[in-house]
């Protein structure tokens, strides 16, 4: 997986990127082999907002996106990581069963 980080106007860029690049690949390690790009941005949203955007292409599904926005620059990363994990799991799950259910039909007939 190839993790793009791109922040805009913080001091803390490369441990910001570390700690984005870390939580990433926990939030996405149980579809290693299915995630092929991820891109994370992080810049100030307003005042006291910070906005957090990951798009990841993923190899059945395309490009899967999730935005959050927040006052604490951790826990915005935090949730959008947890977030486009929980995502792609469902998705998945749901291609899954769209194809089930395709094939019992086959079966019947």
């Amino acid at each position: 997986m190839q993790i793009a980080v791109h922040t805009c106007r913080t001091d803390l860029a490369q441990a910001l990127k570390t700690y984005v690049e870390r939580r990433l690949r926990f939030s996405l390690d149980r579809f290693r082999g299915l995630v092929g790009r991820a891109i994370v941005r992080v810049s100030p949203d307003g005042p006291k907002e910070i906005r957090c955007l990951i798009s990841i292409e993923v190899d059945s599904l395309g490009r899967i996106a999730v935005e959050e926005s927040e006052a604490d620059l951790f826990a915005v990363i935090d949730r959008a990581t947890g977030k486009i994990g929980r995502l792609v799991g469902r998705e998945l799950e749901r291609s899954r069963d769209a194809r089930m259910s395709r094939e019992s039909v086959r079966r019947a007939a």
